[in-house]
């Protein structure tokens, strides 16, 4: 039997890096159920203040922390973090919702996105881990999971671009002090990236692996097969990192099931939670769309003209708000609003 608490403990893990600020600003904004949240990091950050709303936390260090007590605890700072205090805080009693790709694909894991495949946390218990996609897939299947359920997808070909913030902070400094450096004609210097990243493209995030793609490309691979639970659907991606700081951008290319209308189409998509068609949509741009909103939008909507039953879409999403943070807070309150096992 579950019980629906007033207020819940949460620990938020990894509270100085962009997304895990994003989390308490979401946590703050809104007005998750909390009656108390703590903010976790390394050694080295113990001392400093994060804002919360209109308040002000001062960072805790991780591996002193106790996670008894806690109901709730958000991961984000990195997959040899999650993957040594993730299991303990779990062990603990407490719900993880893990932002990076340790536990993704462990079979007793969900991996969620909630307007896709929430219904499989109504028989989750607390003291378990809970896994956010890859923020790729998760704007993707976002748009697409309307599609899907309709009229049934059998493959898809996806270009991502995908702006610095998706590798940190650090990343994002890169990418304005080598902009800083071309516009004073000085060389840059990569030092994230493996190639200068101020007004270049680089068609590699993360590592390759044996088969030619890169992890990134094949985590929206194999993160769609198990959202979906379809082994049979045909993920296809190409991942290129370009020369912006916030907001990610995908051209899908579906190929459904079943026969389709535009007008359908759109107004699927129209009623879709999560979707928001965009009123321009030959001019939805990351920036000018999703920068610091929670939808994902959906723009150039247009039946491809190579085949008589593909589906092209533009999708743009803020990768840090709704590609991590708001996707974590998200499935907290749905399970907040259920109740946790207690």
């Amino acid at each position: 039997m579950t019980t629906r608490k007033d207020a819940y403990r949460v620990a938020v893990v990894g509270a100085t890096g962009a997304v895990g600020e994003a989390m308490l600003d979401i946590l703050a904004e809104r007005k998750f159920p909390a009656a108390e949240v703590v903010a976790l990091a390394s050694a080295r950050s113990v001392g400093r203040e994060v804002s919360f709303g209109r308040r002000s936390l001062v960072v805790d260090d991780l591996a002193e922390f106790d996670f008894s007590g806690c109901d709730f605890a958000l991961f984000s700072a990195g997959g040899s973090v999650s993957a040594e205090h993730a299991p303990r805080a779990a062990e603990a009693g407490c719900v993880v919702i893990d932002n990076t790709s340790h536990f993704r694909l462990a079979p007793a894991v969900p991996l969620v996105v909630p307007e896709v495949n929430g219904a499989i946390l109504d028989d989750f218990q607390g003291g378990g881990i809970i896994a956010n996609p890859n923020c790729s897939t998760i704007q993707m299947l976002v748009a697409i999971a309307p599609i899907y359920r309709r009229w049934g997808i059998r493959r898809i070909n996806v270009a991502t671009y995908q702006s610095v913030s998706g590798a940190g902070k650090s990343a994002m400094e890169e990418l304005g002090r080598q902009s800083a450096d071309r516009f004073n004609f000085r060389e840059p210097e990569p030092k994230v990236f493996k190639a200068p990243i101020a007004f270049n493209i680089i068609a590699e995030i993360d590592v390759l692996e044996d088969n030619g793609y890169t992890r990134e490309e094949m985590k929206m691979h194999r993160e769609t097969r198990k959202i979906f639970g379809d082994e049979d659907i045909a993920v296809n991606a190409t991942a290129v990192r370009v020369p912006v700081f916030m907001g990610h951008g995908e051209a899908v290319h579906l190929e459904t099931d079943q026969p389709f209308e535009l007008d359908e189409v759109r107004q699927v998509l129209a009623d879709a939670p999560g979707v928001v068609l965009a009123d321009a949509p030959e001019r939805v741009t990351p920036l000018t769309h999703a920068a610091g909103k929670d939808g994902v939008f959906v723009g150039r909507i247009r039946r491809d003209l190579s085949h008589p039953q593909g589906l092209d879409l533009w999708v743009v999403a803020d990768n840090v708000r709704k590609g991590a943070a708001l996707n974590a807070v998200q499935i907290a309150e749905y399970l907040a609003a259920r109740g946790l096992g207690q």
